[in-house]
């Protein structure tokens, strides 16, 4: 497996993490706190979410598959994406198990 395939899945756990954590604030915001200008914030950041997420999905996908997890694992990590906070802590653990299994680049021979 290339070091690519799990750099971007990573990247992804991170931005969807956000974008949920902000999301959830947003909802707060709106609904709890009723603060004006928070139905702007959490349209706009509820639908960056539903986009990422579904590219989200694709990657923890991708990096599932070629990392041979069962059916089950790959479901836990794909639903970490709607879970606020929980895309950071699978992914540390994900990251943790998937790094050995990361090819060296091979060298380039003149």
């Amino acid at each position: 497996m290339k070091q690519s395939v799990l750099t971007r899945y990573r990247a992804m756990a991170y931005v969807t993490g956000v974008l949920l954590v902000l999301l959830t604030a947003g909802v707060i915001a709106k609904y709890v706190l009723d603060i004006d200008g928070a139905s702007g914030f959490t349209t706009a950041v509820g639908i960056a979410h539903g986009w990422l997420y579904v590219v989200y999905l694709v990657f923890a996908f991708d990096l599932g598959t070629k990392a041979k997890w069962p059916v089950g694992k790959l479901a836990w990590v794909l639903l970490a994406g709607v879970v606020p906070t929980a895309a950071f802590f699978v992914e540390r653990r994900v990251s943790r198990e998937v790094a050995p299994l990361i090819q060296a680049p091979e060298p380039v021979s003149a």
